[in-house]
């Protein structure tokens, strides 16, 4: 595989606008969780991560990191279907927080293979400030969406707002999807 680097810079700046525009989601989302879930999340977390160091030796490679970020990238898609679905809920704040906590278990992971996919120290530093205009957007867009709402349509309830961003989140994704997949070729 190779990677193709005017589409995955231009990925890295749209999955970063997604988590800047999505950032303040999950407080509210989150709400019917008891919080005794995120020490016990938090626990899972830390030795998932623990078992991905383990098998840095034989992960740390293009291949494995096209397909873990594609499944953190479907997992994200799944999470915003999954709140759709189901809305406000025990159940839908128990998977969201699970298909989370999934994606942040192979951060650390992602990071460094990055770094190694990469190689040239110039597009790692496009990429970084690719994601850090991209988080930036993301989160002017979620303030200006907010503001929208609030005042121009008069919707105050943040349950509401919430719903309503996430039918923008679901094209979003599926366009960083498209974008992570034009980002690598397979090598002749």
């Amino acid at each position: 595989m190779k990677l193709n680097n005017k589409s995955y810079l231009a990925y890295k700046l749209f999955n970063s606008s997604f988590t800047g525009l999505s950032v303040g989601i999950l407080i509210t989302i989150y709400q019917p969780l008891d919080l005794s879930i995120y020490s016990i999340g938090g626990m899972l977390l830390a030795g998932g991560m623990l078992v991905i160091a383990k098998f840095y030796d034989k992960l740390l490679n293009i291949k494995s990191f096209f397909r873990i970020s594609l499944l953190v990238e479907v997992v994200m898609l799944l999470t915003i279907i999954t709140f759709l679905l189901l809305q406000y809920s025990l159940t839908s704040a128990l998977l969201i927080y699970m298909g989370y906590q999934l994606t942040f278990i192979f951060g650390g992971y992602l990071v460094r293979a990055e770094t190694l996919v990469a190689k040239d120290k110039d597009l790692i530093g496009k990429i970084d400030v690719n994601k850090q205009i991209g988080y930036l957007v993301g989160l002017g867009a979620s303030f200006l969406f907010y503001k929208a709402l609030e005042y121009g349509f008069e919707i105050n309830d943040s349950q509401t707002q919430v719903l309503i961003l996430h039918y923008f989140l679901i094209p979003l994704q599926t366009l960083i999807i498209l974008l992570f997949l034009r980002s690598f070729s397979k090598e002749n």
